[in-house]
């Protein structure tokens, strides 16, 4: 079975917990929303939260969003129900199920053969799909393998957060550089977008605390999308235009694209293999990068 392609422009973080800021989440201009069971919910609150899940997956206007919820890691108590709960309460509103902390294949095997039982039992007429947050040194370690694991699969996050944690790197403000002579985490972005790559799914970059510093959190969507990322995280709601700008192609660079394959097109029909258009040369490997980088993201975003 094919993957659904699905916009993860920007990936809007919401806690469970919270009927008002699910709501508003549904109004918002997100393209993907995965309300959280996870860090964002109080342990004595996290069984209530699966309830809120539910009713707001059922109940809201989520407008084509990606919707999709984070449920506990797999150490935990919480994470078998989290899945048993909420594919039972709401899986047909239910897009994707993010896991945490994924380590190893293993991780992930074992949500995809319970999800396989739940749709079969419940006579499900689609497939939920997968996202895995890639937050351990041992899931980096593991990354091309955990990526090509499972057709469920759809996309990886880099969670720097848990991550500075796992290899002990000083960071007071997740997701930014802090003092490092470079970008610290330019290493973790790109094996990560690799792996991706290879296995045909997408890479996601994860959370930028300081929600009150927006030319910084620009900065980091900006060299994220330069390796390859499709999206990044948004912890507030003032992050999600930012990362819906940066993670979609400029019309006038679509409309540029859209121009120079269609005069290639026309070259290849007459027989030529590479033309000059506007003084820039064409051929099918400059096609192929527009179709990728620019091409391939007007058509899902319907730009």
């Amino acid at each position: 079975m094919d993957r659904p392609r699905r916009p993860r422009r920007v990936q809007l973080s919401t806690p469970g917990s919270s009927e008002k800021m699910m709501q508003k989440a549904s109004e918002s201009k997100a393209d993907h929303v995965f309300l959280d069971l996870e860090d964002a919910v109080a342990p004595s609150q996290k069984r209530d939260a699966r309830k809120k899940i539910i009713q707001a997956l059922k109940t809201l206007n989520w407008k084509g969003k990606t919707r999709c919820v984070r449920i506990n890691d797999l150490t935990t108590e919480y994470a078998y129900e989290d899945i048993i709960e909420i594919v039972e309460g709401a899986g047909e509103h239910l897009d994707t199920i993010m896991m945490t902390k994924v380590g190893t294949v293993a991780d992930v095997l074992f949500a995809d053969k319970l999800l396989h039982q739940m749709e079969k039992k419940l006579k499900m007429k689609r497939r939920i799909g997968l996202e895995a947050l890639i937050e351990e040194v041992e899931g980096m370690q593991n990354v091309d393998e955990i990526a090509k694991c499972t057709p469920r699969l759809e996309c990886l996050v880099f969670g720097m957060g848990d991550f500075s944690a796992s290899m002990g790197v000083t960071n007071k403000n997740i997701g930014a550089a802090d003092a490092y002579p470079g970008d610290v985490w330019h290493y973790a972005r790109f094996r990560l977008v690799m792996a991706c790559r290879a296995a045909g799914i997408d890479p996601v970059d994860g959370p930028f605390a300081d929600f009150k510093n927006p030319d910084a959190y620009r900065e980091e969507c900006k060299r994220s999308m330069i390796l390859g990322c499709v999206g990044k995280w948004a912890i507030h709601p003032s992050q999600i235009d930012p990362a819906l700008e940066i993670y979609s192609p400029k019309p006038e660079d679509i409309a540029r694209a859209r121009k120079l394959e269609k005069a290639y097109a026309e070259a290849e029909a007459a027989g030529l293999g590479a033309i000059n258009v506007d003084g820039i040369m064409v051929d099918v490997a400059s096609i192929r990068i527009l179709r990728n980088t620019i091409l391939n993201k007007a058509d899902l975003f319907k730009m």
